[in-house]
């Protein structure tokens, strides 16, 4: 790897500081604090304000992230930038051999993907993809109980993601809450030929760290790991993505998968994943890196392990040939399933009588719209690897032919 031998502090890039991006621009923080990076660019629309880089050093701006690159002599750029930008700045980045950490999803299509991957391979540069819980240590604790047959066989791994996001949330920014965007024009407006692929729904983008986990768990993660995909997709929202889904991912070798996640739940959840066994069950909270094991004969044991920060291990693999944790390869199952919702019939919208709208917390605050006993679907849907649809939501049945033309 031609980043080997680095010598720290490595001069970073970020491109996309606001949203998301402020966790990035906390974490360089830290990192510049203990001497491991310097803050070299920002790359955004518009330029931050002098509080929001405070305790970093001069800082350029801009909004061409090749330009930045030039200028600053960078070795590692973040992109945390919009969906169908990913590709493009990667690859710039990439022609300049300069090392990544690209926000999930890593792209909006498997073309796109297979188009980045090969021009990271060509460029012989480091890519490290931003699914921050698979740099948990809980993950080699699970496996190894696996292994060792704590909990019998293995029957099926269920994940779980009820979260609550009010209507403003997919209005947060122009691709928000979409499947797909006119191309733009020559001018940089939605005025081009054709659509690109945006496909921001809650299994590829807020909770697409429950269908990641879930995949790593099972040992499926590889492009060519998987035999078939299922996917049911629904919005209570006005929008075009889904946000209430579920997903069944059957692997070439090993057990079934299911992830069913909403953005309409009543209350909030820490997101999860179970691997159920013959002889008991293991249940990760992959935000809180925290295990609970539960088998035949035993009390139930409580864990909470440490974690490897994604940015820290793209540094150590640049400086000291650490292996990375989440190089593109690892993400190929889950760019399967990207792929299979983009290419799955748009999202059924809920009918009325399936959701209701309550007031927004707080003065000025929006509505959101919930799904009448979509937190209990949830958790019943880890537990019983089925769907909406098996475990008896009415609107989730298939429609017949007569309700489908209507």
């Amino acid at each position: 790897m031609s980043g080997q031998g680095l010598v720290e502090p490595v001069p970073v890039v970020l491109a996309g500081a606001r949203g998301h991006g402020r966790w990035h621009l906390n974490n360089l923080r830290r990192l510049a604090d203990a001497g491991r990076v310097t803050l070299a660019g920002v790359c955004e629309l518009k330029p931050l304000e002098e509080p929001e880089l405070e305790g970093f050093g001069p800082v350029a701006q801009g909004d061409d992230l090749g330009a930045l690159l030039d200028a600053t002599g960078a070795r590692v750029a973040i992109i945390c930038t919009p969906i169908p930008t990913h590709t493009e700045l990667a690859l710039a980045a990439a022609r300049r051999g300069v090392h990544l950490l690209l926000e999930k999803p890593p792209a909006p299509s498997y073309t796109e993907y297979e188009r980045m991957v090969r021009g990271v391979a060509e460029a012989g540069v480091a890519c490290q993809v931003g699914f921050q819980s698979l740099g948990s240590h809980a993950l080699s604790h699970i496996r190894d109980l696996v292994r060792e047959g704590r909990i019998g066989e293995v029957l099926g791994i269920g994940a779980a993601g009820a979260w609550v996001r009010d209507e403003a949330y997919f209005r947060r920014a122009p691709w928000a809450g979409h499947r797909r965007l006119p191309a733009p024009g020559p001018t940089g407006t939605g005025t081009g030929a054709g659509y690109v692929d945006v496909v921001d729904g809650v299994l590829t983008n807020p909770l697409a760290h429950a269908v990641s986990t879930a995949l790593a768990l099972s040992g499926a993660t590889g492009a060519d790991d998987l035999a078939a995909i299922r996917t049911e997709l629904f919005r209570a929202n006005a929008i075009e993505a889904d946000d209430t889904s579920f997903v069944e991912i059957t692997p070439r070798d090993g057990v079934r998968v299911t992830v069913a996640a909403t953005l309409c739940a009543e209350h909030a959840e820490e997101p999860y994943v179970v691997v159920h066994g013959s002889r008991g069950r293991i249940t990760f909270w992959y935000k809180q890196d925290r295990v609970l094991v539960q088998r035949a004969g035993h009390g139930p044991e409580e864990t909470v392990f440490g974690r490897t920060d994604l940015l820290e291990n793209l540094l150590d693999h640049l400086t000291s040939g650490a292996d990375l944790l989440v190089p593109p390869a690892v993400t190929g199952a889950f760019m399967r399933v990207v792929e299979e919702i983009r290419r799955a019939p748009d999202p059924r919208a809920l009918p009325s009588d399936a959701w209701t709208s309550l007031p927004g917390a707080g003065e000025g605050a929006a509505p959101r719209r919930v799904v009448h006993g979509i937190d209990g679907l949830v958790a019943a849907s880890a537990d019983s690897l089925t769907g909406y649809a098996g475990l008896g939501a009415q609107w989730a049945r298939p429609r017949s032919g007569l309700e489908a033309a209507s």
